[in-house]
Protein backbone atom coordinates (compact mmCIF):
# COMPACT_ATOMS: atom_id res chain seq x y z
CA UNK A 1 0.00 0.00 0.00
CA UNK A 2 2.65 2.54 -0.83
CA UNK A 3 0.21 4.37 -2.55
CA UNK A 4 -0.71 5.21 0.30
CA UNK A 5 1.81 5.94 2.55
CA UNK A 6 1.68 2.38 3.93
CA UNK A 7 4.87 0.62 2.59
CA UNK A 8 5.95 -2.29 4.52
CA UNK A 9 9.38 -2.22 5.19
CA UNK A 10 10.29 -5.82 5.11
CA UNK A 11 13.86 -7.08 4.86
CA UNK A 12 15.26 -10.41 4.01
CA UNK A 13 15.74 -10.96 7.92
CA UNK A 14 12.48 -12.92 10.02
CA UNK A 15 10.62 -10.48 11.89
CA UNK A 16 9.16 -11.68 15.06
CA UNK A 17 6.81 -9.31 18.03
CA UNK A 18 5.09 -9.72 21.07
CA UNK A 19 1.80 -7.29 20.97
CA UNK A 20 0.27 -6.94 24.68
CA UNK A 21 -2.00 -4.42 25.49
CA UNK A 22 -1.05 -2.48 28.36
CA UNK A 23 -4.06 -2.86 30.68
CA UNK A 24 -3.17 -5.22 33.07
CA UNK A 25 -0.23 -7.74 34.11
CA UNK A 26 1.51 -10.03 31.85
CA UNK A 27 0.50 -13.71 32.99
CA UNK A 28 2.29 -17.22 32.58
CA UNK A 29 0.37 -17.17 28.81
CA UNK A 30 2.28 -13.37 28.02
CA UNK A 31 5.59 -15.56 29.02
CA UNK A 32 4.97 -18.28 27.06
CA UNK A 33 4.18 -16.27 24.02
CA UNK A 34 6.73 -13.28 24.77
CA UNK A 35 10.11 -16.07 25.20
CA UNK A 36 8.79 -18.61 22.43
CA UNK A 37 8.50 -14.52 19.63
CA UNK A 38 12.07 -14.14 21.38
CA UNK A 39 13.17 -17.62 20.94
CA UNK A 40 12.30 -18.26 17.42
CA UNK A 41 13.65 -14.56 16.15
CA UNK A 42 17.27 -15.40 18.10
CA UNK A 43 17.06 -19.04 16.35
CA UNK A 44 16.19 -17.82 13.10
CA UNK A 45 19.05 -15.01 12.93
CA UNK A 46 15.78 -12.87 12.67
CA UNK A 47 14.52 -9.66 14.79
CA UNK A 48 12.48 -9.12 18.01
CA UNK A 49 10.29 -6.06 18.28
CA UNK A 50 8.04 -5.47 20.78
CA UNK A 51 4.44 -3.55 20.08
CA UNK A 52 1.72 -1.86 22.30
CA UNK A 53 -1.43 -2.62 21.58
CA UNK A 54 -3.19 0.28 23.28
CA UNK A 55 -6.18 1.85 21.15
CA UNK A 56 -8.67 0.85 24.31
CA UNK A 57 -7.40 4.51 25.57
CA UNK A 58 -9.66 4.13 28.70
CA UNK A 59 -7.87 0.96 29.88
CA UNK A 60 -4.29 1.13 29.17
CA UNK A 61 -2.21 3.11 30.96
CA UNK A 62 1.10 4.20 31.21
CA UNK A 63 2.01 2.12 34.30
CA UNK A 64 0.61 -1.29 33.37
CA UNK A 65 2.91 -0.04 30.27
CA UNK A 66 6.11 0.34 32.61
CA UNK A 67 5.63 -3.29 34.21
CA UNK A 68 5.50 -4.90 30.97
CA UNK A 69 9.09 -3.51 30.29
CA UNK A 70 10.03 -4.23 34.30
CA UNK A 71 8.70 -8.29 33.35
CA UNK A 72 10.33 -9.23 30.15
CA UNK A 73 13.72 -7.23 31.41
CA UNK A 74 13.52 -9.80 33.98
CA UNK A 75 12.64 -12.39 31.88
CA UNK A 76 15.83 -11.86 30.27
CA UNK A 77 14.63 -10.27 26.83
CA UNK A 78 15.71 -7.79 25.00
CA UNK A 79 13.71 -5.91 22.34
CA UNK A 80 14.35 -3.18 19.24
CA UNK A 81 13.79 0.37 20.57
CA UNK A 82 11.34 2.09 19.71
CA UNK A 83 8.06 0.07 20.77
CA UNK A 84 5.03 0.97 18.48
CA UNK A 85 2.44 2.31 20.51
CA UNK A 86 -1.13 1.93 17.88
CA UNK A 87 -1.99 4.99 20.22
CA UNK A 88 0.03 7.08 18.08
CA UNK A 89 -0.80 6.09 14.22
CA UNK A 90 -4.66 6.13 14.50
CA UNK A 91 -4.37 8.02 11.04
CA UNK A 92 -2.92 5.03 9.67
CA UNK A 93 -5.80 2.74 10.71
CA UNK A 94 -8.22 5.54 9.32
CA UNK A 95 -6.42 5.30 6.15
CA UNK A 96 -7.36 1.66 6.10
CA UNK A 97 -10.88 1.72 7.22
CA UNK A 98 -11.41 4.35 4.15
CA UNK A 99 -9.79 2.48 1.60
CA UNK A 100 -12.45 0.07 2.64
CA UNK A 101 -15.20 2.31 2.30
CA UNK A 102 -14.07 3.18 -0.95
CA UNK A 103 -14.48 -0.49 -1.97
CA UNK A 104 -17.81 -0.18 -0.07
CA UNK A 105 -17.12 -2.88 1.57
CA UNK A 106 -17.96 -1.65 5.71
CA UNK A 107 -21.40 -0.25 6.74
CA UNK A 108 -22.55 1.68 9.02
CA UNK A 109 -24.28 -0.77 12.66
CA UNK A 110 -26.75 0.71 14.56
CA UNK A 111 -27.77 -1.94 16.68
CA UNK A 112 -27.32 -1.88 20.30
CA UNK A 113 -26.11 -5.15 22.28
CA UNK A 114 -29.21 -4.91 23.88
CA UNK A 115 -30.97 -5.39 20.38
CA UNK A 116 -29.37 -7.60 19.17
CA UNK A 117 -29.78 -9.92 22.18
CA UNK A 118 -33.50 -9.16 21.85
CA UNK A 119 -33.48 -10.20 18.09
CA UNK A 120 -31.60 -13.46 18.57
CA UNK A 121 -33.66 -14.23 21.29
CA UNK A 122 -36.83 -13.40 19.14
CA UNK A 123 -35.46 -15.60 16.36
CA UNK A 124 -35.00 -18.74 18.68
CA UNK A 125 -37.82 -18.25 20.23
CA UNK A 126 -39.49 -19.47 17.19
CA UNK A 127 -37.27 -23.02 17.21
CA UNK A 128 -34.66 -21.34 14.73
CA UNK A 129 -30.97 -21.37 15.61
CA UNK A 130 -28.79 -18.21 15.38
CA UNK A 131 -25.50 -18.73 13.76
CA UNK A 132 -22.67 -18.24 16.39
CA UNK A 133 -19.07 -17.03 15.85
CA UNK A 134 -16.18 -19.32 17.38
CA UNK A 135 -16.29 -17.63 20.41
CA UNK A 136 -19.93 -18.76 21.02
CA UNK A 137 -21.41 -15.09 20.32
CA UNK A 138 -24.28 -14.85 17.73
CA UNK A 139 -23.60 -13.24 14.68
CA UNK A 140 -24.46 -9.80 13.87
CA UNK A 141 -27.91 -10.00 12.26
CA UNK A 142 -28.24 -8.34 8.99
CA UNK A 143 -30.73 -5.46 9.33
CA UNK A 144 -28.34 -2.50 8.83
CA UNK A 145 -26.71 -4.16 5.83
CA UNK A 146 -29.50 -4.35 4.22
CA UNK A 147 -30.40 -0.55 4.58
CA UNK A 148 -30.63 1.57 1.83
CA UNK A 149 -27.84 4.53 1.76
CA UNK A 150 -30.57 7.25 2.69
CA UNK A 151 -31.50 5.41 5.45
CA UNK A 152 -27.79 5.28 6.63
CA UNK A 153 -27.21 8.90 6.01
CA UNK A 154 -30.29 9.90 7.78
CA UNK A 155 -28.73 7.89 11.10
CA UNK A 156 -25.98 9.23 10.89
CA UNK A 157 -27.05 12.75 10.24
CA UNK A 158 -29.22 12.48 13.22
CA UNK A 159 -25.96 11.33 15.20
CA UNK A 160 -26.88 7.72 15.80
CA UNK A 161 -24.31 5.64 17.46
CA UNK A 162 -22.66 3.40 15.62
CA UNK A 163 -19.66 1.15 14.79
CA UNK A 164 -18.45 0.12 10.85
CA UNK A 165 -18.58 -3.75 10.29
CA UNK A 166 -16.82 -5.13 7.11
CA UNK A 167 -19.35 -6.66 4.86
CA UNK A 168 -17.77 -10.27 4.80
CA UNK A 169 -20.12 -11.26 2.00
CA UNK A 170 -19.14 -8.86 -0.32
CA UNK A 171 -15.72 -8.95 0.78
CA UNK A 172 -15.00 -12.56 0.24
CA UNK A 173 -17.15 -12.41 -3.05
CA UNK A 174 -14.51 -9.04 -4.78
CA UNK A 175 -11.57 -11.70 -3.82
CA UNK A 176 -13.07 -14.38 -5.57
CA UNK A 177 -10.60 -17.05 -4.28
CA UNK A 178 -10.73 -19.39 -1.30
CA UNK A 179 -7.99 -18.28 1.27
CA UNK A 180 -5.57 -20.05 3.70
CA UNK A 181 -2.75 -19.22 5.68
CA UNK A 182 0.78 -20.77 6.41
CA UNK A 183 0.44 -22.57 9.78
CA UNK A 184 3.60 -24.05 11.66
CA UNK A 185 1.97 -24.48 15.25
CA UNK A 186 2.41 -28.21 14.98
CA UNK A 187 6.06 -28.08 13.66
CA UNK A 188 5.78 -28.20 10.23
CA UNK A 189 4.52 -25.80 7.48
CA UNK A 190 1.19 -26.23 5.61
CA UNK A 191 -1.72 -24.38 4.46
CA UNK A 192 -4.95 -24.04 6.34
CA UNK A 193 -8.35 -22.69 5.08
CA UNK A 194 -9.50 -19.35 6.11
CA UNK A 195 -13.43 -18.99 6.04
CA UNK A 196 -13.72 -15.25 7.28
CA UNK A 197 -17.76 -15.83 7.07
CA UNK A 198 -17.69 -17.69 10.58
CA UNK A 199 -17.01 -14.57 12.16
CA UNK A 200 -20.07 -12.55 10.26
CA UNK A 201 -19.89 -9.10 9.98
CA UNK A 202 -17.02 -8.12 12.17
CA UNK A 203 -16.38 -4.53 13.71
CA UNK A 204 -13.50 -2.90 12.51
CA UNK A 205 -14.26 0.73 14.23
CA UNK A 206 -16.32 2.30 16.91
CA UNK A 207 -17.08 5.64 17.83
CA UNK A 208 -14.43 5.32 20.77
CA UNK A 209 -11.64 4.46 18.49
CA UNK A 210 -11.01 4.81 15.34
CA UNK A 211 -9.91 0.48 14.59
CA UNK A 212 -10.83 -2.68 16.53
CA UNK A 213 -7.73 -5.44 16.90
CA UNK A 214 -8.52 -6.82 13.32
CA UNK A 215 -7.82 -3.96 11.46
CA UNK A 216 -4.95 -2.49 13.22
CA UNK A 217 -2.64 -5.97 13.74
CA UNK A 218 -2.88 -6.68 10.04
CA UNK A 219 -1.56 -2.47 9.38
CA UNK A 220 0.82 -2.61 12.05
CA UNK A 221 2.36 -6.18 11.01
CA UNK A 222 2.90 -4.97 7.55
CA UNK A 223 4.29 -1.91 8.47
CA UNK A 224 6.60 -3.37 11.08
CA UNK A 225 7.21 -6.31 8.60
CA UNK A 226 6.40 -9.12 10.60
CA UNK A 227 7.46 -12.23 8.39
CA UNK A 228 6.04 -14.31 11.49
CA UNK A 229 3.03 -14.31 13.71
CA UNK A 230 3.61 -16.05 16.98
CA UNK A 231 0.44 -16.63 19.07
CA UNK A 232 -1.86 -18.30 21.32
CA UNK A 233 -4.11 -20.78 20.14
CA UNK A 234 -7.12 -18.97 21.32
CA UNK A 235 -6.91 -16.59 18.26
CA UNK A 236 -6.29 -19.24 15.54
CA UNK A 237 -9.88 -18.60 13.97
CA UNK A 238 -9.44 -15.10 13.77
CA UNK A 239 -6.57 -15.19 11.42
CA UNK A 240 -9.20 -15.95 8.58
CA UNK A 241 -10.05 -12.57 9.14
CA UNK A 242 -6.73 -11.04 8.69
CA UNK A 243 -6.19 -12.92 5.76
CA UNK A 244 -8.86 -11.33 4.03
CA UNK A 245 -8.20 -7.91 5.41
CA UNK A 246 -4.79 -8.53 4.21
CA UNK A 247 -5.95 -9.83 0.62
CA UNK A 248 -8.39 -6.91 0.69
CA UNK A 249 -5.87 -3.76 1.49
CA UNK A 250 -3.07 -5.48 -0.45
CA UNK A 251 -0.71 -6.82 2.35
CA UNK A 252 1.91 -8.94 3.42
CA UNK A 253 1.03 -12.69 4.18
CA UNK A 254 3.30 -13.63 7.16
CA UNK A 255 3.79 -17.50 8.38
CA UNK A 256 1.34 -17.86 11.91
CA UNK A 257 2.14 -20.05 14.45
CA UNK A 258 -0.51 -20.43 16.83
CA UNK A 259 0.77 -22.14 20.17
CA UNK A 260 -0.39 -23.92 23.07
CA UNK A 261 -2.35 -22.12 26.19
CA UNK A 262 -1.74 -22.07 29.75
CA UNK A 263 -4.52 -22.46 31.48
CA UNK A 264 -5.99 -22.10 34.80
CA UNK A 265 -6.80 -24.48 37.65
CA UNK A 266 -10.50 -24.30 35.97
CA UNK A 267 -9.39 -25.59 32.63
CA UNK A 268 -9.56 -22.00 30.96
CA UNK A 269 -7.05 -19.98 29.82
CA UNK A 270 -5.42 -17.26 31.86
CA UNK A 271 -7.13 -14.30 32.31
CA UNK A 272 -5.11 -10.90 33.62
CA UNK A 273 -7.62 -11.02 36.42
CA UNK A 274 -5.63 -13.83 38.38
CA UNK A 275 -3.05 -12.40 39.95
CA UNK A 276 -1.54 -15.74 41.12
CA UNK A 277 -0.28 -16.41 37.58
CA UNK A 278 1.22 -12.83 37.28
CA UNK A 279 4.85 -12.44 36.26
CA UNK A 280 5.35 -9.87 39.28
CA UNK A 281 4.07 -11.72 41.74
CA UNK A 282 5.35 -14.87 41.37
CA UNK A 283 9.11 -12.92 40.88
CA UNK A 284 7.91 -11.48 44.47
CA UNK A 285 7.61 -14.99 45.54
CA UNK A 286 11.16 -15.28 44.53
CA UNK A 287 10.79 -17.62 41.53
CA UNK A 288 13.17 -16.74 39.20
CA UNK A 289 12.89 -16.77 35.42
CA UNK A 290 14.63 -20.56 34.74
CA UNK A 291 11.59 -20.96 37.10
CA UNK A 292 9.10 -19.53 34.34
CA UNK A 293 10.85 -21.15 31.40
CA UNK A 294 9.66 -24.58 33.53
CA UNK A 295 6.33 -23.61 34.45
CA UNK A 296 5.39 -22.98 30.85
CA UNK A 297 6.98 -25.86 29.51
CA UNK A 298 10.24 -23.86 27.76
Amino acid sequence: MAEDGMSSPFSDSPVFRFAPSPNGHLHLGHALSAMLNHDMAKAAGGRFLLRMEDIDLSRCTPEFEDMIYRDLRWLGLDWEKPVRRQSQHFDLYRQALERLREMQLIYPAFMTRGEIRSRVAASEDTGSSWPRDPDGSPLYPPDDRERSEEERAGLIAAETHHAWRLDIAKAKALIGRPLSWQETGDGTLQRVDADPAIWGDVVLSRSDAPSTYHLSVVVDDALQGITHVVRGQDLFSATAIHRLLQELLRLPEPVYHHHRLILGSDGRKLSKSEGSTGITALRQDGLRPDDIRRLVGL
